[in-house]
């Protein structure tokens, strides 16, 4: 297996994990509470990563830290909780799956990433195939709810350009990043989740292990690979792995709750996970001519402040993406 497969591997491993969300969320945790929800997977996990790093921000990457801690959790979650409680389900995860469009947007403005026909397509093609997954005929709208969807994911899908675009300080590990970001958003959704909910209710073993597993399993483990992964590939590819969480939800509906899947969510499945798939496939290397001198492997990604530029940069052979 060739190093960027590995990594695209792994960075799936996050949006399939993000899946299990809802059947953790429905089966162990107590009902209408999705801000201390969000607060207990974010924060605990933030905090452990500090531990284990030792490392905090310095300079401006406290601020940036609070930026990217925002817009990847401290806004996204509440946004994502409002938009599953205005709308249905299957609705909700299509507005979701426009993420990857925002993304070949805010790439091209902020990385000087040219929209390409096949981002496009591919990302087209993953948000109807999630469509087909998982929306149901009449499905009702609330405009709250869109809005709330639509600006979740606009958050999201900033929060990994910046990413991108600001790379991470030298000597400093892609762990620390996580923790330091987790920590930012759950210190932003706690006084917004004791305002609204208040305090919390009593938890049985129960609540405490599924909360236990969103925190450390499904966020910790999770962002540190989806971010590990954004500095690896570009930010389109990182997003258009998306669309596995909606396929591993209803792949986890069907088998652990009993729901159904007809032709046409199977149908969905295969288009979306197919547009997936293609979006990962880079051009093929060229063939070596004889008597060409070898290339020198380059480590693929190096931080901004490393290269000396505002951008962080993705280095396969001689191409530069930014």
């Amino acid at each position: 297996m060739s190093r960027k497969a590995a990594t695209v591997a792994l960075t799936a491993l996050a949006p399939i994990s993000w899946g299990s969300t809802y059947f953790v969320t429905t089966e162990f945790l107590p009902p209408d509470r999705p801000l201390l929800t969000g607060l207990l997977r974010a924060l605990p996990a933030g905090l452990l990563l500090l531990a284990l790093t030792r490392k905090l921000p310095q300079g401006a990457w406290w601020w940036k830290s609070a930026v990217l801690g925002a817009l990847n959790i401290g806004a996204f979650f509440p946004l994502l909780f409002l938009a599953a409680y205005r709308l249905p389900g299957g609705v909700a995860a299509v507005v979701g799956s426009v993420g990857p469009l925002f993304v070949v947007g805010l790439a091209a403005l902020l990385l000087g990433d040219k929209p390409t026909v096949k981002a496009l397509l591919t990302a087209i093609a993953a948000a109807f195939g999630v469509s087909l997954v998982v929306l149901k005929a009449g499905a009702a709208l609330d405009t709250i709810g869109v809005v709330a969807g639509l600006l979740s994911s606009l958050s999201m899908s900033a929060g990994t350009v910046f990413t991108k675009r600001w790379g991470r300080p030298e000597g400093v590990g892609a762990l620390a990043l996580t923790g330091w970001q987790l920590t930012a958003g759950g210190l932003i959704i706690l006084p917004v989740a004791f305002l609204i909910e208040g305090a919390p209710p009593a938890l049985t073993g129960t609540n405490l292990a599924g909360y236990a597993y969103l925190a450390f399993g499904n966020t910790a483990i999770s962002y540190f690979l989806w971010f590990r992964g954004i500095e690896r590939l570009s930010a389109s590819s990182v997003t258009l792995l998306g669309p596995l969480s909606p396929i591993t939800a209803a792949v986890i509906g069907w088998a652990a709750l009993g729901q159904a899947l007809g032709p046409v969510q199977l149908a969905g499945m295969v288009l979306a996970f197919g547009a997936t798939l293609f979006a990962q496939m880079g051009p093929r290397t060229p063939k070596k001519a004889k008597g060409e001198s070898p290339k020198v492997e380059v480590e693929s990604f190096s931080s901004a402040e490393k290269n000396g530029q505002e951008v962080s940069m993705d280095l396969e052979g001689s191409a530069v993406r930014r």
